[in-house]
């Protein structure tokens, strides 16, 4: 590889929304990384399916199709 063309890889801390804070490698230069779904509050890793409701659609589908919560 050539010298002085290629950024610093270094360790940096990524913070995820649900409060998990783990440690990896990365070339950001600040250190931090912010991100909003990780491994331990994504459904595919916890099986844990939660419905987002966006301006009532699920109460609204629920109503019409006679499904109870």
């Amino acid at each position: 590889m050539k010298k002085g063309i290629h950024p610093d890889y270094k360790e940096v801390e990524v913070i995820c929304a649900c409060g998990n804070v783990f440690t990896t490698k990365a070339v950001k230069a600040d250190g931090q990384i912010k991100v909003e779904i990780c491994k331990e509050c994504h459904p595919f890793y916890t099986g844990v399916r939660k419905m987002i409701d966006t301006g009532g659609r699920v109460e609204r589908f629920n109503k019409r199709y006679g499904r109870e919560s």
